[in-house]
C-alpha cells in the first residue's frame, strides 16, 4: 500500500497516476488547484454533468443542522471556494456558524469573496491550513465536513484522525468523495468521458488541460467506498455507513466520534 493509503507511513505516494516522493505531493495539488481555482465550481458542473449539487444537497442535509437558533459549529475542509458553507447556513437556523479550512490560499480568496457578496461574513470563517494538522483544538465542532477533497490529502488517515479530534462527542464526520461505478456499462462510459472528455472541457474553459487530467487519474485511484469506509473505521470513528450516489460514481460517508 503507498503513502496515501497506508497507515501513513512510507515514502512515496502517488500525484495521479504518478508516484511522487510523499513531501511533494501537497505542493504539487496546491498548484493544481491555484490555476482551477476561478473556475473550480464551474468545472465541477462539467465534469459532473451537474450531479455534485445534488451530492451536495444530500450531504448538507445528512449534517443534521438545527433550525432554530442552537448554536452548531460546522468544520469544513478543503471548502475554499464556500460552496458547502453556503448551503449549511442557507439549510440551517440562525446558530449555524460554518469554519472552512483549506490549504490553498487562491480557493479561499474566491470564497471569502462570496461570502461579502452574500454578506455572510460574520457567520463563516475562512482559515488556511492543513487537513493533517488542523489548527483547532480538541472538541471544537459539532460536524466535520470535507467533499471531494479527501483524495487530494497526502496522508489520509492522518487527516482522518485530526478530523476526529476536533469532534465533539456524539459530532460526526461527512466525507464525500468520488467512488468506483458499479453499474455494468456505466463504468465504461464514465471511462470515455472522464479520460476524453474532461481534459478537453478543462482546456476549452480554464486553458489547461492538465490539471483536469490530474483529478480525473486522482479519482481513479481513490479506493471503493467499503475500503475507505473501514479507514474511517480505523480513525477511530464508530457507525460508519457509506452510500453510493449515482451508480457509484460518487458515495457519502457518515462516521461518529462516540
Amino acid at each position: 500500500m503507498d503513502g496515501q493509503h497506508g497507515p501513513g507511513s512510507g515514502t512515496e505516494t502517488h500525484f495521479g497516476f504518478t508516484e511522487v516522493p510523499l513531501g511533494a505531493k501537497q505542493g504539487l495539488v496546491d498548484d493544481v488547484f491555484h490555476k482551477v481555482a476561478s473556475r473550480y465550481d464551474l468545472m465541477n458542473d462539467l465534469m459532473s454533468g451537474g450531479l455534485h449539487r445534488a451530492w451536495k444537497s444530500a450531504m448538507t442535509t445528512a449534517i443534521g443542522l438545527p433550525r432554530g437558533p442552537r448554536r452548531f459549529d460546522l468544520l469544513d475542509v478543503a471548502g475554499g471556494t464556500g460552496d458547502i458553507a453556503f448551503r449549511a447556513i442557507g439549510a440551517g437556523g440562525v446558530g449555524v456558524a460554518v469554519t472552512v479550512l483549506d490549504i490553498n490560499g487562491a480557493m479561499l480568496d474566491v470564497g471569502a469573496a462570496r461570502a461579502a457578496k452574500k454578506r455572510l461574513s460574520d457567520r463563516i470563517t475562512f482559515v488556511q491550513g492543513n487537513a493533517e494538522d488542523l489548527p483547532f483544538p480538541d472538541r471544537s465542532f459539532d460536524a466535520v465536513t470535507i467533499a471531494f477533497g479527501i483524495r487530494n490529502v497526502p496522508r489520509i488517515p492522518l487527516a482522518l484522525k485530526e478530523m476526529r479530534r476536533v469532534l465533539r462527542p456524539g459530532g460526526r464526520l461527512l466525507v464525500l468523495e468520488f467512488s468506483k461505478v458499479d453499474v455494468p456499462g456505466l463504468d465504461r462510459v464514465y471511462d470515455a468521458f472522464s479520460f476524453k472528455v474532461i481534459p478537453q472541457l478543462g482546456r476549452m474553459v480554464a486553458g489547461d488541460a492538465e490539471p483536469y487530467r490530474y483529478l480525473v487519474e486522482s479519482i481513479r485511484r481513490f479506493p471503493d467506498a467499503e475500503t475507505f469506509a473501514d479507514m474511517i473505521r480505523e480513525a477511530g470513528f464508530e457507525q460508519v455507513t457509506a452510500t453510493p450516489m449515482t451508480g457509484g460514481i460518487a458515495a457519502l460517508h457518515v462516521g461518529f466520534r462516540i
